[in-house]
């Protein structure tokens, strides 16, 4: 049982412990933002205590059988930890930008209520077993979602609220049609009994429509870049620590992890998400907004992972693990630099800025140190995960999609040099700025570290990828 409660601790302790700040933001603002960060610490900290298990090769399970063949289950293997440690670990960092950035702000009780619920909504996902609860878990963080990037309230930020909560949850409607299929056939909701089998292609259609939708993937995407109007912090969760990072979860555990997937899908879903990568990357590179531009991007690394974990080789998918960690080290980094020059110069038009070394240098090096990360410039993290999943896709026999995926990377290149070229050089435009806080600023400046950390130190993380790829049992 002692296992098996860390894994409980890693889920309800956000889950439940949301609900409890705003209760103690009566008493304290800063006991609740406090609080907040040991809930979310909490998580990260038994998902990392659970990692021996997985080394071992005795992960952790807690189930209870219900009738129907329902049950409530959760795994806490390798896969699952990873997802686990890397999503707490890069929350846990925002929530203590947060700090300085939200508490000028109303509705702050709400905004932690949803944060800490959205990362238990997250724990509770990557380890249960159960089909029906991994809905669930996603839905509460659609609802999450929701209300962050709707934070300030006003009619047109709330539009784009409503539009990516339609979205996301229309997606997952689709995808619980499909696991309602998947449990006439084999009469079970249970991961741990449908190891090894296969899936109508109906069936699969729709749960590739949730899956995009949250992790949006060309078609699905627009609701991203939209996402903008949200606080940076809450862009960064959205971005790089939870939202889409469930959707490319999901497919690695539905489709590395347990169901056995047809040739062809192997092929048509690194297919869209090449699509998805170089349009997403072109709408980067005329966009000048700072936020969408990063979200573009987004959209554009998010296809290759979705090409890592999809590509059907042991490489590609170690390094789709891989780039899940490393893009959420680096893109959380950009959102958060962007949310401090967004406070300094109150806009978001590139156009608008230059020359900000001269009064944001602590911000311009942690920027571009997770820009070289999310471009993939040695020795920072995304380099290795990059090589790893063109690798990937140059074993499956599709010279030219490794070829697509390079001028993805390209692109991706000459987009963030021009934002950082644009803001941090040339004329001073805005003389009278100073950096955030200090909560802000060591934020982003540990979130740069890590990211050149995670490339210099590469064999640790490479090798528990490599570890987790090989225990799936599929090459």
């Amino acid at each position: 049982m002692e296992g098996q409660g860390i894994l409980l601790v890693c889920i309800f302790v956000p889950l439940l412990g949301a609900f409890l700040l705003p209760l103690f933001g009566r008493v304290s603002a800063g006991f609740r933002n406090i609080v907040a960060l040991i809930f979310v610490l909490t998580a990260f900290i038994a998902a990392a205590l659970s990692l021996p298990y997985v080394l071992n090769g005795t992960p952790l399970l807690f189930k209870v059988q219900l009738p129907l063949g329902m049950s409530i289950g959760f795994l806490g293997d390798g896969l699952a930890v990873f997802m686990a440690m890397t999503s707490s670990l890069v929350a846990a960092i925002i929530v203590f930008y947060s700090f300085g950035y939200i508490e000028h702000f109303g509705n702050q009780n709400e905004y932690y209520l949803m944060v800490v619920l959205f990362i238990g909504a997250m724990m509770g996902l990557v380890f249960s077993t159960n089909l029906i609860m991994i809905y669930l878990f996603w839905e509460i963080a659609a609802l999450c979602c929701w209300r962050l990037i709707g934070f300030y309230r006003e009619k047109e930020i709330v539009v784009k609220a409503d539009k990516a909560f339609l979205v996301t949850v229309g997606g997952a409607l689709l995808m619980l049609v499909g696991f309602i299929g998947i449990y006439i056939q084999t009469g079970t909701f249970d991961l741990l009994e449908l190891q090894g089998r296969g899936l109508d292609n109906w069936i699969m259609v729709l749960i590739l429509f949730g899956i995009l939708s949250k992790s949006a993937t060309l078609p699905l995407h627009t609701w991203l870049p939209d996402a903008g109007v949200a606080p940076s912090p809450v862009t960064a969760l959205l971005h790089a620590a939870v939202l889409v990072k469930i959707g490319v979860y999901v497919y690695a555990r539905l489709f590395l992890a347990n169901f056995q997937l047809e040739v062809v899908w192997e092929v048509a879903v690194p297919i869209i998400a090449a699509i998805s990568a170089l349009v997403s990357a072109g709408a980067a590179m005329i966009d000048n907004n700072i936020k969408r531009i990063i979200a573009y991007s987004t959209v554009s690394q998010l296809a290759f992972i979705f090409l890592g974990l999809s590509c059907g080789t042991e490489v590609g998918a170690a390094g789709g693990l891989l780039y899940i960690l490393m893009h959420s080290l680096a893109k959380g980094g950009l959102f958060l630099c962007a949310g401090i020059v967004e406070h300094s110069t109150h806009t978001k038009d590139i156009r608008e800025m230059g020359g900000l070394y001269k009064r944001l240098p602590i911000t311009m090096v942690a920027f571009g140190m997770c820009a070289f990360s999310v471009m993939g410039i040695p020795p920072f993290g995304g380099f290795f995960s990059k090589y790893l999943v063109i690798n990937g896709a140059l074993e499956t026999g599709y010279p030219w999609l490794a070829g697509v995926f390079i001028i993805g990377a390209v692109m991706t290149v000459i987009y963030l040099m021009r934002v950082f070229v644009k803001i941090f050089f040339g004329e001073l435009t805005h003389p009278d700025l100073k950096e955030g806080s200090w909560e802000m600023v060591s934020s982003v400046s540990l979130l740069g570290l890590l990211s050149l950390l995670a490339g210099i130190f590469i064999n640790i993380p490479s090798n528990l990828a490599v570890m987790i790829v090989e225990s799936l049992g599929r090459w």
